[in-house]
């Protein structure tokens, strides 16, 4: 999206506004409800440089209506406090100086009741700029507002992933829900085998990967009509011939990796992956110990035992990419995933179902199937502009573009991803080494 509207000013009345309105607030009120299992020491924890603070999550995306939406079109918008722009800033250096995030940890106050105060005022500005909107402006605002209604389930996911990580430091493994723990737990004791791998086959061509803008025709919040900038242009792309895994890589089966010495092994790792795991000790994925001899795992019903038939997550990029080469195989394109995926149904284990946690799937229809849900999927493919890209336009242009460099791509979302939010082109991208996201893989062959 840019600053060309895809809402068609002509189409375009206050009604269209309202009805953005209550998708505005029904998103707003999913990320509260993640964070009502928290106290209040919750909030304050960054557990490593990478995660922040679940009472920073709930800020920033206060902060990107505030300035991206309220300011520049709230003609007599005021600010609670003048110091939030900088301090819940994320890194829009072209919009100011962005508040160092190793440090989001150290910022005790703004209290959590004040940064509940800041999302209630921002919530009742924006509710006063869609129920009273200039008219000859709305097509620029509601593409504002829709891209950040997907900024901020990008952060539902996030606090997902943040809070897991926090609680996983704390040695007494302290449980964000009773309720989500019994069901991994009966999960864990009557797991559902999964069948022998089968591969899918398809044929080389020239296929068509990517998404290009739309011009909507209504408003509507949904992952079909929306497209992130580094989903685009559609373009052309020879694919040739391949093979894909029916379903991802399960935990019974990386434990067999891990039971033939698969981290000891140097021939199966690339050279940073080697390294990374010699310096930081890695013999499991994120989150496993063994207990009384057998595998357990953090999740946000606490520690519970590894169901072997779920899929693997919390694995890195590195270690995706050592279990495909010690399985004979090899990590799947993006746009190889792409070509498999898109005829598929966009279904499967999203925070809605609330397992907050990969499960096991019955295998249904005739293609790869839990290709959405579940775990993002690790791909072989670095996170780099398609051809023809254009960042979108001011400061919004620094929302993908500025970080494609060092990191790779994963496809289909995960148990913690809004099933509102996904689809088939979407890019997802982390660093290598990373394993606090929801990260899981599948394989794939050459023809």
């Amino acid at each position: 999206m840019s600053e060309v509207s895809r809402y068609p000013v002509e189409n375009l009345d206050a009604t269209h506004a309202k009805e953005w309105l209550r998708c505005f607030q029904r998103v707003r009120q999913a990320s509260e409800t993640l964070c009502a299992p928290l106290h209040t020491e919750d909030y304050m924890v960054q557990s490593m440089p990478d995660v922040s603070p679940p009472k920073w999550h709930l800020a920033h995306v206060s902060w990107f209506f505030e300035a991206f939406l309220l300011k520049p079109y709230l003609a007599d918008y005021q600010t609670l406090n003048t110091a939030y722009d900088f301090l819940f800033n994320s890194y829009y250096e072209t919009h100011g100086e962005p508040f160092p995030k190793p440090l989001r940890g150290t910022i005790s106050r703004p209290t959590v009741a004040e940064m509940y105060q800041f999302r209630a005022h921002i919530d009742a500005e924006m509710a006063r700029l869609l129920n009273d909107p200039p008219l000859d402006r709305l097509g620029e605002i509601l593409s504002r507002v829709e891209i950040g209604l997907h900024h901020e389930q990008q952060h539902q996911e996030l606090l997902v992933m943040d809070i897991k990580h926090i609680l996983s430091c704390n040695p007494l493994h302290p449980i964000y829900r009773d309720d989500v723990r019994q069901r991994l737990l009966e999960t864990a004791e009557a797991p559902q085998p999964q069948t022998a791998r089968q591969w899918h086959h398809y044929t080389d061509g020239v296929r068509l990967i990517g998404k290009d803008y739309s011009v909507s025709d209504g408003p509507q919040h949904d992952a079909n009509g929306f497209v992130f900038d580094s989903e685009t242009p559609r373009h052309r792309q020879y694919v040739a011939g391949f093979e894909l895994a029916d379903r991802p890589v399960t935990n019974g089966e990386f434990i067999d990796f891990i039971e033939d010495g698969g981290y000891q092994r140097t021939e199966l790792w690339l050279s940073d992956g080697w390294h990374h795991i010699h310096e930081t000790g890695w013999q499991a994925p994120e989150y496993w110990q063994l207990v009384d001899g057998r595998w357990h795992q953090m999740t946000m019903g606490g520690l519970v035992p590894v169901d072997p038939d779920a899929p693997v997550c919390h694995v890195s990029f590195y270690e995706a990419d050592a279990f495909a080469r010690w399985a004979g195989a090899r990590l799947p394109t993006e746009a190889e995933w792409e070509v498999a995926a898109a005829e598929l149904p966009v279904t499967g284990n999203f925070v809605e179902n609330d397992w907050l946690q990969p499960v096991a799937g019955a295998h249904a229809g005739d293609g790869p199937h839990q290709m959405f849900g579940d775990v993002w999927e690790w791909t072989g493919s670095a996170f780099r502009p398609y051809p023809g890209f254009k960042p979108l336009e001011g400061s919004l242009g620094e929302y993908n573009g500025k970080f494609m460099s060092g990191q790779m791509v994963l496809r289909g979302g995960c148990c913690a991803t809004p099933g509102d939010h996904i689809r088939a082109t979407y890019r997802n991208f982390f660093p290598p080494q990373a394993r606090w996201a929801f990260s899981g893989f599948r394989l794939a062959r050459d023809a």
